[in-house]
């Protein structure tokens, strides 16, 4: 989880970067809280797709659904391993 002081720092310091650049600490920093905040949003992406239960008469449509769930949750995963 990410709070309220990590995601000012990234505030702060995307502004900052913008305005006169970045020492390299601070891009160290920088690229740690975006790291964070990254892995806490997939986290919470994963766990909403995880908890989707779809109930339905026509189980084709169902499938269906499904189906484009786990498209989902492998492109999720896709994008994980190109950040690594």
């Amino acid at each position: 989880m990410v709070t309220k002081e990590q995601i000012a720092r990234i505030n702060e310091l995307a502004k900052k970067k913008k305005a006169e650049g970045l020492t390299e600490e601070e891009q160290a920093e920088q690229k740690v809280l975006y790291r964070a905040y990254i892995d806490a949003f997939k986290a919470n992406l994963r766990a909403q797709l995880e908890n989707i239960e779809i109930i339905d008469e026509d189980k084709q449509e169902v499938e269906k659904i499904e189906e484009e769930v786990e498209a989902l949750e492998e492109t999720l995963a896709e994008s994980e391993n190109k950040l690594k």
